[in-house]
């Protein structure tokens, strides 16, 4: 078990805070870094040996003084509802548990009251930022109790972007705001990329253009379409020239799904978002049995020739 060392960051003036931290992956070891580097005291526990501080729940708890504050930054669904549960058995009356992976905000409540019931409380956290958060800071989006916020403010002070006039951070609501407001993100993040695809895929297929990197790298200044997510896919382009090394095939982790779910429950028209998510659905067909039936049904209605498959297998 070993702890990385400190990052030095600037240090925004907040009081130094102890911390234990369930789940360093990618975003929770780097989490790590950046607290350790503002002055916090950060015990983290993770299943690898190689990364981990302590070798168990238990053992973070006991390592931790209280009050304690813990965060939480492992995979949503059973995995979190596991880790709740068993912390719900190790921590104290005064604790606090802040869940900050990417749970859906009706888990929140249940979470709560399972925690409430020991005297412990709990805040969710939405966070955004992937793995340039450690440099460049992590949107956060919490809800919970005033009382809650302000005890875990220096760790959010923390994490979110530094500078004088940086904010990256609400306290969205009670409990279950920060994962509803994290999902809408999520919802405007598939919109947002599935635009910026269409676009360059418009771009490549025009001969009159002949440097669709540089027509991309050209509007990430001064126009009104620039934005980060422009400059990561001028960075990918730039890696991989047409994405030769690249499959389409694009997973969705479940946010873009309950957006759209939420879109039908208020009865809020949610195209953009509802076609960005039907768009990965289809980048996973080989053949996709509906545009199969619609060339059945041209030809039955219309006479419209269809390009079938031969005997080898091949169109």
């Amino acid at each position: 078990m070993t702890a990385a060392p400190p990052r030095v960051q600037e240090s925004k003036g907040t009081t130094a805070m102890q911390l234990g931290l369930v789940g360093l992956g990618k975003m929770g070891f780097n989490m790590r870094e950046r607290l350790r580097g503002a002055g916090h005291e950060v015990i983290g526990f993770d299943p690898r040996p190689e990364v981990t501080d302590v070798a168990s729940l238990s053992g973070l708890a006991a390592a931790l003084s209280a009050p304690r504050v813990v965060w939480v930054m492992v995979p949503s669904g059973p995995i979190t509802r596991q880790t709740i549960t068993e912390l719900a058995e190790v921590l104290e009356a005064g604790d606090l548990v802040i869940d900050g992976g990417n749970s859906r905000f009706t888990e929140d409540g249940p979470h709560a009251e399972l925690l409430s019931a020991k005297g412990i409380g709990y805040l969710d956290c939405g966070v955004s930022g992937g793995v340039w958060g450690l440099e460049n800071g992590y949107g956060l989006m919490v809800g919970g109790a005033d009382a809650d916020v302000a005890r875990a403010m220096p760790i959010f002070d923390a994490l979110r972007p530094d500078g004088e006039r940086a904010d990256g951070f609400v306290h969205a609501g009670p409990v279950g705001a920060g994962h509803y407001a994290k999902m809408i993100h999520n919802g405007i993040e598939y919109g947002l990329m599935h635009a910026y695809a269409e676009g360059y895929e418009l771009l490549a297929a025009e001969d009159l253009v002949t440097d669709v990197h540089g027509v991309l790298r050209a509007w990430t200044k001064g126009t009104v379409v620039r934005s980060w997510l422009l400059d990561l896919l001028v960075k990918a382009l730039a890696e991989d020239p047409e994405f030769a090394e690249i499959s389409g095939y694009t997973q969705d982790s479940g946010e873009g799904r309950w957006t759209v779910e939420e879109a039908i429950n208020h009865a809020v028209p949610a195209p953009v978002i509802s076609a960005a998510l039907f768009a990965r659905f289809a980048s996973r067909q080989a053949d996709s049995p509906a545009m199969k039936a619609v060339s059945a049904l041209r030809n039955q209605f219309g006479g419209h020739a269809v390009q079938r498959i031969s005997e080898s297998g091949q169109p």
